[in-house]
């Protein structure tokens, strides 16, 4: 699905990176969940919020400590099912919790890398699952590469890459900017937009 030479390139930065750009990825996709939530009256998305913003804290607060396992269960209990929503807005939703899922399974295994590239996955994929809805149609990877949603998804997740990449070491400035400019500006990868 969707390859793209980020995702090689992402083997380049340290754990604390991937952290961050998982997180800043996250954030594009909390609008989808918070906006289902509001649109159907499941659940409270301040779970998301809360999770989110716990990884964020991990990442500026040196000893920060939070327990992730059960973080875990309550994000999984704050996922929507498919077979009770008859509202396309249930899939961008349920990406959305896929991504803080792989998240949250990094800071328990430790293991950065592989999460970050499928949260990216993930990311990239809502965006051509609302193109190809749109369309009516299946597309190969080919025509989804060319779209401009699909091609804004990248450019958005290099910018983020390109500003962490740059870091020699932690900068906590650049992540808690990284976390405002995201929050305010509270547009999804998808477009919408709750600000």
């Amino acid at each position: 699905m969707l390859r793209n030479p980020i995702h090689l390139r992402l083997e380049r930065l340290e754990s604390w990176q991937h952290l961050a750009f998982m997180a800043s990825l996250c954030e594009r996709m909390y609008p989808n969940y918070q906006m289902f939530c509001q649109q159907t009256a499941f659940g409270d998305p301040a779970i998301y919020r809360r999770i989110l913003d716990l990884v964020w804290e991990t990442l500026v607060v040196k000893d920060a400590k939070v327990n992730f396992d059960s973080q875990l269960e309550k994000l999984e209990q704050a996922i929507p099912s498919v077979e009770d929503y008859d509202l396309y807005g249930v899939y961008p939703a349920i990406d959305a919790c896929i991504a803080l899922g792989e998240l949250i399974h990094s800071r328990l295994s430790g293991e950065t890398l592989e999460h970050a590239i499928t949260i990216s996955e993930t990311s990239i994929r809502t965006v051509a699952m609302l193109e190809m809805t749109q369309a009516g149609r299946e597309m190969t990877d080919d025509e989804l590469k060319v779209l401009p949603a699909i091609a804004k998804e990248w450019d958005i997740q290099w910018e983020i890459f390109r500003l962490l990449a740059d870091c020699e070491e932690r900068n906590l400035d650049l992540i808690k900017g990284l976390r405002y400019d995201l929050r305010e500006a509270a547009i999804s990868n998808i477009g919408v937009n709750l600000a």
